[in-house]
């Protein structure tokens, strides 16, 4: 047997101890649901790909059917596609920063 004394945890270590547990039991759980969260996060890239390429595309298409139709002294082309890229990547942004506070969302209410 040991001599040393048994201590009691203090608050902080209960709390510490109750986050690793909610934590680990995240984790666990995200394991067990492998596959799922692979192709989850491949679809995710590819519709944040999509989303900033289709507006880009469309910018091009329509810039190419100006430029043959309305000639200016500026291309229509790239300036359609430089506003459909920065469409696009606003469209990406947004829609992360959704995702990311639903999956902040759902680890508060795991934590609580």
């Amino acid at each position: 047997m040991s001599d040393q004394p048994k201590m009691r945890p203090t608050q902080s270590e209960t709390g510490f101890s109750r986050k690793v547990g909610v934590k680990a039991a995240r984790k666990l759980r995200a394991q067990q649901d492998n596959p799922e969260v692979v192709w989850t996060g491949l679809s995710v890239m590819g519709l944040i790909g999509w989303s900033i390429v289709v507006p880009t595309l469309l910018g091009a298409a329509l810039g190419h059917w100006l430029d043959a139709h309305y000639p200016m002294s500026h291309s229509w082309t790239l300036t359609l596609i430089m506003m459909g890229l920065s469409l696009g990547c606003w469209n990406a942004w947004h829609w992360v920063k959704m995702e990311n506070r639903s999956v902040r969302e759902e680890q508060e209410h795991d934590d609580a």
